[in-house]
């Protein structure tokens, strides 16, 4: 009994620095997106410490590679499987938010169409199937984790059946990344060909452009990386 107690009570030392390090490290990462928007937001441009649109727009995508990077983090650094196609599943979510913005655009775009200006260029007259209700966002939050999932799940179930591991899955996550950007590369598959998805005016009716929806995206990308961290550990 006595040793136990002791056991323990010299267990507790040892891992109380590393949540006074967690807290600490948070506490620095929250400081750090609040003194961003404070700088942005409410500096006056002509100010030293004023920080621009496109200094937050740049922290907020670095944030968004952030995200993954804790992705590969987990897969490599804790499963010891490296692969090498995080970017697909990336995209994947990517372009299901990008149908939701294109399809926002509305008659606002060059060629005032319902459809979008890739589409109208390339002589399309309808949408494909797979942008089917991505009007709305509710069902493009849904394709954005359902359909990187999915993927993930096929191809895991038919690699990790067949065994493959080590360098081969590594490159064969690689060829899988490249293949897929292949086919979204061609015209015809309807993701904007080379030029992808451009022009985005609104997000839920709110000019997307603006510097208070800049600072939105940018604080809930801070908060979604904030939140995967801590769920990963």
């Amino acid at each position: 009994m006595s040793s136990t107690v002791s056991t323990a009570a010299t267990s507790l030392p040892s891992s109380r620095p590393g949540s006074i390090g967690l807290a600490a490290g948070l506490a620095a990462a929250i400081a750090a997106v609040v003194a961003i928007l404070v700088a942005n937001l409410w500096m006056p441009a002509d100010h030293p410490l004023h920080l621009s649109d496109y200094a937050v727009s740049l922290v907020g995508k670095i944030l968004c590679y952030a995200i993954v990077a804790l992705a590969i983090d987990l897969v490599w650094g804790y499963a010891g499987i490296l692969s090498l196609g995080h970017g697909l599943f990336f995209a994947l979510g990517g372009y299901a938010m990008g149908m939701y913005l294109m399809r926002s655009i509305g008659r606002d775009g060059v060629y005032r169409s319902d459809l979008p200006d890739f589409m109208v260029f390339l002589d399309w007259q309808t949408l494909p199937w797979h942008w089917t209700f991505t009007e709305h966002f509710a069902w493009a939050l849904l394709l954005v984790v359902a359909v990187p999932g999915i993927v993930a799940f096929v191809f895991g179930y038919f690699a990790f059946r067949s065994r493959i591991k080590g360098v081969y899955f590594s490159i064969i996550t690689q060829a899988l990344t490249y293949a897929a950007m292949l086919l979204f590369f061609r015209n015809e598959t309807g993701f904007g060909g080379n030029n992808g998805f451009t022009d985005f005016k609104r997000i839920l009716g709110m000019p997307i452009a603006t510097t208070e929806t800049r600072a939105v995206l940018f604080a809930l990308s801070a908060l979604v990386l904030i939140g995967f961290f801590l769920m990963s550990r």
